[in-house]
């Protein structure tokens, strides 16, 4: 295990900032090539990072919330599919993890639960999944297949409240359940593959899921083996109750965002008293924190300022924005990891410029504290994370 905290990074286009292609470093062309991508999450490896994110959306960029596109044309518009991208850069990587994200409200389980299973494959066990809702009518309108409602982000305090937005989690929910289950619908040992006798599978030990919710109905048996990992490790991005209460019943990691060490220790009690009424024993806790560095905390400040400048208003997030140098990173990160944090998933305001300073400048000043790992202790992505293979629930003892 890391002696400090687990430190992931969130890859997205260009970088955090709605100005970041703009930047005299970035890469705009590359933004739809693998080669891009790949560059990205080897160079996270290098340095050692437990695992990247990759963000995807079933809309253009735009206000998380917003009805419709604006006008402007000086946003960097499209995505590559995430579950590919991680598919594509894996033979290219060895040791971080890979969690492409995937937003359960439009998509099926039974789809993405061979998806992270061929990616674990592919991967030799370093896949994960970041599960994401969406309550976007212009999202539901690429679909046409349900009227999702009135969606208000106020109903995420309030988890006893019947609302759109308790639905839509409660469904999340079910479709990790759905996931969960289909990984463990073929045995460790199902294939046998004996040629002399002509048997490639004991049937026996594929099984029948025979799930039925609300919002889903699956039988079973997956089409794909269980994932070498058994289970991939799920993730999930929380602000408030209702987020908390899906990750506390069925994330193994779960991505906060608190501004100060007050709101640390007040999230992580909120979460842990989740898990309990879940009656789930592993959840790690990481914050996420969008990074702006530079050599002095002034240079950041600019870099900062220069950016929403280019973009012609101030960038405001959901997660804290810091500011400052990689050593004032460190220290902010090592408080609130003594605060009861298990990691972060840091999300680089502009690439290459921010991913570079976390790389080359963050990691070696928390390793000089001891705080961080020199070499990878694992090969897999549970492992990394300190979690063991979990038994199969469909085995027969």
């Amino acid at each position: 295990m890391t002696p400090g905290p687990h430190i992931a990074v969130a890859l997205d286009g260009a970088g955090w900032h709605p100005a970041a292609w703009r930047e005299p470093d970035a890469r705009p062309a590359g933004l739809f090539t693998a080669g891009y991508w790949a560059d990205l999450v080897r160079q996270a490896e290098a340095a050692k990072l437990d695992f990247v994110t990759i963000e995807d959306a079933l809309s253009l960029r735009t206000d998380k919330y917003a009805e419709t596109v604006p006008a402007r044309t000086d946003i960097a518009q499209g995505r590559l599919d995430a579950v590919l991208i991680a598919s594509r850069v894996a033979p290219l990587t060895t040791h971080i993890g890979l969690v492409p994200t995937i937003v359960v409200t439009h998509t099926e389980p039974f789809h993405l639960s061979k998806a992270i299973a061929t990616l674990d494959y592919v991967s030799n066990g370093r896949a994960g999944v970041r599960v994401q809702i969406s309550g976007r009518a212009d999202e539901n309108r690429h679909f046409g297949r349900r009227e999702i409602g009135e969606f208000r982000l106020d109903d995420a305090t309030r988890p006893d409240t019947p609302s759109v937005i308790n639905d839509l989690f409660d469904e999340a929910a079910d479709y990790v359940e759905v996931l969960r289950r289909l990984w463990d619908s073929w045995e460790d040992d199902a294939e046998i593959r004996d040629v002399p006798t002509g048997r490639f599978v004991d049937r026996d030990k594929l099984h029948h899921i025979d799930f039925s919710g609300k919002w889903f109905s699956v039988k079973g048996p997956s089409i794909t083996p269980r994932p070498p990992q058994g289970q991939p490790p799920v993730t999930s991005l929380a602000h408030a109750a209702v987020p908390y209460r899906l990750a506390a019943r069925q994330a193994d990691v779960v991505y906060v965002t608190p501004h100060d060490r007050t709101q640390v220790t007040r999230i992580i009690d909120e979460v842990r008293a989740h898990q309990r009424d879940a009656g789930r024993e592993h959840l790690h806790i990481f914050a996420d924190i969008e990074v702006f560095l530079g050599r002095t905390a002034q240079e950041a400040v600019d870099r900062k300022a220069r950016l929403d400048d280019t973009a012609g208003a101030g960038h405001t997030s959901d997660a804290l924005i810091f500011t400052g140098t990689p050593a004032e990173l460190a220290d902010l990160l090592l408080g609130w990891h003594a605060a009861g944090l298990s990691g972060f998933r840091l999300r680089p305001g502009a690439v290459p410029h921010d991913l570079t300073a976390i790389t080359g400048g963050l990691v070696p000043r928390l390793r000089a504290r001891g705080a961080f790992r020199r070499e990878y202790e694992a090969g897999t992505l549970r492992g990394l994370l300190g979690f063991a293979k979990p038994a199969n629930r469909y085995a027969r003892s």
